[in-house]
């Protein structure tokens, strides 16, 4: 299969956490640090930014916590940790040590600065605005810092117009779109000249493998489709995602296989990669993509697309659940909706975002085979088959949850945001933003949003439920993907080099009707010059994250 690579189950350890709580400085003065301490630490602080430099995150954080250790007194330790932190998404580590730098210097201006990106990665543009104007006020001439709050003051402006404008009885857009297509608002454009989809004997459009084939060559060509066409695509998926609960029952029959792919993340170029591998959907081959298909790449739209094609012509071959990135405000904030609208228009904006909240929460992949392959602490299902349960970030903020609450959630029109009811506070989505740690019990998550989960909790969550093992997403790995808590999770991630940085490889399972698993990975894949985030608004447009 190309450059892929199959492993077996002894897969890399679980990723910790990239450091331990460092030293607090409020009982140290400068007379604690010894001169010997000060030349280790800096020594240390230069290998830590080579690492920085380097890509290696991890071993970056490692170096900076050294070096605090030695020397907590220094802000560009906490300052730099911040940063490295921050390319991990490690948002809540990263605000407090920027929170720490500013506590040694108050007047670091780039620890502001950390902390006012640190908000915007985290959705909370109100409280960049502050730290911005900080920046500003202690570097005057800083126009890179003043067009970053600019940009941030529009943002907030525009979420609480939009807050005061909306009203709860808007036509649903998919309505709308049907609306507009029935009254001759939205044809084909005569010039256009790329593929062109089928019509069947209703005189509808029907997907067809040929115009997907079609499609690709000419989104590698940098065109895009007609507005037209684009909304046919996304409505033939909607018919089949408004049909199908909250928590989407996969069996696998006797030579059939499922592949379970991470996100993707708008890397258009590496998902053809992956598809190369994985082969399309077929009769005895399903692909189920687990979330985060859009935002920060800017090849979103021509990933979403092409998904949302193969969703509707194979509807019970091909799956896709919705991940934290699936929402408005996520949308907003790394780049989807600009894009959306660049390529698109407003109303297909709407359109996406509204179909978005009908994508399954989840995926209970079954087999239908007895298992040959088992240990005695293998977790099988009241049948005594293995069964896994796929979800975009994890469990959940208490126990007892069952399946059939999974499955009756109502998700439909919902959107997450950080505070309601799909994110990692409260029942029932909190699933989407979750993370494994490798502490027992649960705690806040290093992102500085919702929750993490121990490997106690998902031993109990699998065994009340019956499940072999949770596969899910939501966080780069290394090596693509790494199975986790005694064997219990797993989390898998599809975009190698993730936002051209980071270095990882991708990868994807294989699950077959016995439930065995097989884990491939795949290498980055060359794609035209064009930055990820480019299409971005607000404080983010100008980095490249």
């Amino acid at each position: 299969m190309g450059d892929s690579s199959s492993t077996s189950s002894s897969a890399p350890a679980s990723t910790v956490l990239s450091s331990l709580p460092s030293p607090e400085i409020q009982t140290l003065s400068l007379g604690d640090v010894t001169d010997e301490d000060r030349a280790k630490a800096a020594k240390i602080k230069t290998e830590a930014n080579q690492a920085f430099a380097s890509h290696n995150f991890v071993e970056a954080v490692r170096l900076y916590t050294q070096a605090i250790e030695l020397n907590p007194l220094d802000a560009t330790y906490w300052c730099n940790r911040a940063a490295a932190r921050t390319k991990l998404e490690e948002y809540g580590f990263a605000l407090l040590d920027a929170s720490k730098a500013i506590e040694v210097d108050p007047k670091y201006a780039k620890a502001f600065y950390r902390r006012a990106t640190c908000y915007l990665q985290i959705v909370k543009p109100q409280l960049a605005v502050a730290d911005f104007k900080r920046v500003v006020a202690l570097e005057p001439r800083n126009t890179v810092v003043q067009s970053q709050l600019t940009a941030t003051q529009k943002l907030v402006r525009r979420i609480e117009f939009e807050k005061a404008i909306e009203v709860e009885g808007e036509k649903d857009p998919v309505e709308r779109c049907h609306e507009i297509i029935a009254e001759g608002g939205c044809e084909v454009e005569k010039a256009y000249a790329g593929p062109q989809l089928s019509t069947g004997a209703d005189g509808k459009y029907v997907m067809t493998e040929e115009f997907i084939k079609g499609m690709i060559e000419w989104f590698k060509a940098g065109k895009n489709l007609p507005r037209r066409y684009a909304w046919e695509v996304i409505l033939g998926a909607y018919s089949h995602f408004v049909k199908e609960e909250s928590l989407v029952d996969l069996e696998l029959q006797e030579g059939v296989t499922c592949d379970v792919i991470g996100d993707v993340h708008g890397q258009f170029y590496d998902l053809l990669k992956l598809y190369s591998l994985t082969g399309t959907p077929t009769e005895n081959h399903c692909l189920l993509m687990n979330g985060d298909l859009v935002d920060r790449g800017s090849w979103s739209v021509e990933v979403i697309l092409t998904a949302f094609a193969y969703k509707w012509l194979y509807p019970t071959r091909m799956f896709i659940n919705r991940g934290n990135h699936e929402a408005k405000d996520m949308n907003r904030t790394y780049g989807f909706e600009g894009e959306a609208k660049h390529k698109h228009g407003e109303q297909t904006y709407k359109l996406f975002a509204h179909v978005f909240t009908t994508l399954p929460l989840a995926t209970l992949v079954s087999a239908t085979k007895a298992p040959t392959k088992t240990s005695t602490t293998t977790i099988l299902s009241p049948k005594g088959l293995k069964r896994y349960f796929v979800v975009h970030g994890g469990l959940f903020s208490k126990d007892g949850v069952t399946l059939d609450e999974v499955r009756k959630i109502p998700r439909i029109g919902r959107q997450p945001g950080q505070d309601g009811l799909m994110c990692a506070h409260l029942f029932p989505f909190q699933l989407l933003w979750t993370d494994p740690q490798t502490l027992p019990g649960r705690g806040p998550s290093k992102r500085g949003v919702g929750i993490a989960f121990g490997p106690d909790i998902t031993k109990k969550w699998c065994s009340l439920n019956g499940i072999t093992s949770i596969i899910r997403s939501h966080e780069v790995r290394q090596d693509g993907y790494a199975v986790e808590h005694d064997g219990l999770c797993t989390t898998v991630f599809s975009a190698p080099n993730y936002v051209d940085q980071v270095g990882n490889k991708g990868a994807f399972i294989r699950i077959d009707a016995e439930g065995d698993q097989k884990y491939f990975q795949f290498e980055a894949t060359p794609h035209p010059p064009m930055k990820p985030m480019a299409y971005a608004q607000g404080g983010l447009a100008s980095l490249m994250m």
